[in-house]
C-alpha cells in the first residue's frame, strides 16, 4: 500500500550505490528537493525493487562489486519502465570521452564526487524538457535477423580481401551460398536458448558446406579463415548496434554465437575430411 504521509506527486526515484556514505547523502539530498527516494547497495537489490515497484527516475553508479553493475541495472530498467530517465554515475572523468555505447542506453552519465551538487538539477531539467525518448532495445536474435544481409556483405568484403581465398575463383552468389542458412540457424539458436554445456543443434547445411567447398578446391585452412571472419563480421554487426543491445543478455548471446558458429565449422570439417579420404581411396579394377 502507498504511504498516505506521501506527498501524491513526488518523484519516484531509484537510488544505486555500494557506498554507504555516499548513498546516505544522496538520499538525503534528493529527499530533501521532494523525490520520493527507495535505495540499493548493489545490482541484485536494485533489481528486486525494480521488479517490485515503478520509478520514475534511476541513479546507479557503474562498478558496483559482486554480479552486476549499473548498465545491468539500467538494462532492468529499461524494460520495466522504458519512460524512466536513468543516469550512471562513474568515478572515472574519463568516462564522458569513451561513453557513446552507454549514453545510447542512458540519459546521462556523472562523475562523483564532483556532480553530486548539479546532480539535483540536472535530473530536474531533464524531467523538464523530456528531450530523450525511450531507448528501443533489441535482442541480439532481432539485430542478427534484421541485418543478415549487411553482415554477409561485410563477410564478403573481408574475402575479397584474402589472396588465399581468391585464389579459388567463386562468383559472390557461390562464395555466400551457406550463409543465409547458417544465420537462420544462429537466430533460432539465439531464440531458442540451449542449457549451458549442450550441443549444437545438427546442421545438414553445415555439412553439405563442406562437401561443396571441399569439390570447390578449398583447402582446410580457407575454409576456418572465412568461419574466423565469419564471427568477426557478426561481432562487428553487433559492435554497429550497441545502442540498441539488451547489455544484461548480451554475454549469453555472444557465446552462443561463438558455439553456434563453431559447431557449424566442425560439421563442415567432418564432411570435407571424410570427403578427401573418400578421394585418397586407390581406385579398384
Amino acid at each position: 500500500m502507498p504511504d498516505p504521509r506521501q506527498a501524491p506527486n513526488q518523484t519516484r526515484l531509484l537510488l544505486v550505490d555500494d557506498d554507504d556514505l555516499l548513498r546516505h547523502t544522496l538520499c538525503l539530498i534528493l529527499e530533501h528537493d521532494g523525490f520520493e527516494v527507495r535505495t540499493a547497495a548493489n545490482a541484485n537489490q536494485a533489481l528486486k525493487l525494480i521488479a517490485a515497484n515503478t520509478f520514475e527516475v534511476l541513479v546507479s553508479d557503474l562498478h558496483m562489486p559482486n554480479e552486476g553493475d549499473g548498465l545491468t541495472v539500467v538494462s532492468a530498467m529499461r524494460h520495466a519502465n522504458p519512460k524512466a530517465l536513468t543516469f550512471i554515475f562513474s568515478a572515472h572523468p574519463e568516462m564522458k570521452a569513451a561513453a557513446a555505447a552507454i549514453l545510447a542506453q542512458t540519459d546521462d552519465i556523472f562523475v562523483k564526487p564532483q556532480a553530486i551538487g548539479s546532480l539535483v538539477s540536472l535530473i530536474r531539467t531533464k524531467m523538464a524538457t523530456g528531450t530523450t525518448p525511450p531507448r528501443v532495445i533489441a535482442t541480439v536474435a532481432a539485430i542478427l535477423d534484421e541485418a543478415t544481409d549487411a553482415t554477409i556483405q561485410d563477410w564478403l568484403a573481408r574475402a575479397d580481401a584474402d589472396r588465399h581465398i581468391l585464389s579459388i575463383p567463386l562468383s559472390d552468389a557461390e562464395r555466400t551460398a551457406h550463409l543465409p542458412q547458417l544465420f537462420r540457424d544462429l537466430v533460432h539458436r539465439l531464440q531458442n536458448p540451449l542449457p549451458l554445456g549442450s550441443r549444437a543443434l545438427v546442421s545438414p547445411a553445415a555439412a553439405r558446406h563442406g562437401l561443396l567447398r571441399r569439390k570447390q578446391g578449398y583447402t582446410a585452412a580457407m575454409i576456418v579463415e572465412e568461419s574466423r571472419m565469419l564471427q568477426v563480421s557478426i561481432f562487428q554487426t553487433l559492435q554497429n548496434n550497441l545502442h540498441r543491445v539488451n547489455f544484461s543478455l548480451v554475454l549469453v548471446a555472444v557465446m552462443a554465437i561463438a558455439d553456434e558458429v563453431d559447431s557449424q565449422l566442425a560439421q563442415a570439417m567432418t564432411a570435407f575430411v571424410a570427403e578427401s579420404e573418400v578421394d585418397a581411396e586407390p581406385i579398384l579394377a
